[in-house]
């Protein structure tokens, strides 16, 4: 005689309430509020003057004098929101869309225009920091919030 195995009862007892989020969404909030957050410092230094930056005046001079970007503080300030509330808006799961692909092009500016010359690694001023955040901003563009998302939350499907 040979044993038999109710599937349905292994499949039942497998089962996870839909309210409950899976390791796939928690893990991807992670990667969504970390990028945000990491990216909210450099938005602060850039606009506020916070934690040793140049505040738009001093972030502008530095984009006209060893960038080239005219007007600096246009630029500055670009940047500056980008990264602060672009990061609080992807921390948040907020228009995750726009603000990961306005990260990506920040990024990608970062690491072919400024930061390439100096080759790969960041400790010697190189490419590998814009470029890690443009990847993860691109994954999120492609992804969107995911179910822990503001936009999820109020139905936002863009």
């Amino acid at each position: 005689m040979t044993p038999t195995i109710d599937a349905s009862a292994d499949l039942s007892a497998r089962r996870v309430s839909s309210t409950s989020p899976t390791a796939d969404a928690i893990a991807w909030t992670i990667v969504r509020a970390a990028t945000g957050l990491i990216l909210m410092p450099h938005g602060a230094q850039k606009l506020f003057g916070m934690f040793g930056g140049g505040g738009l005046s001093g972030t502008g001079q530095f984009f006209e004098q060893n960038l080239g970007l005219y007007p600096g503080i246009l630029f500055a300030a670009a940047a500056g929101m980008t990264e602060f509330f672009g990061g609080l808006f992807l921390a948040l799961g907020f228009l995750t869309r726009l603000s990961a692909l306005a990260v990506v092009a920040l990024m990608a500016y970062a690491a072919v225009g400024v930061h390439l010359a100096n080759g790969f690694f960041w400790t010697a001023g190189g490419f590998e920091y814009p470029l890690l955040w443009g990847l993860v901003a691109l994954a999120l563009l492609i992804r969107g919030g995911g179910s822990t998302s503001i936009d999820h939350q109020i139905g936002w499907r863009y």
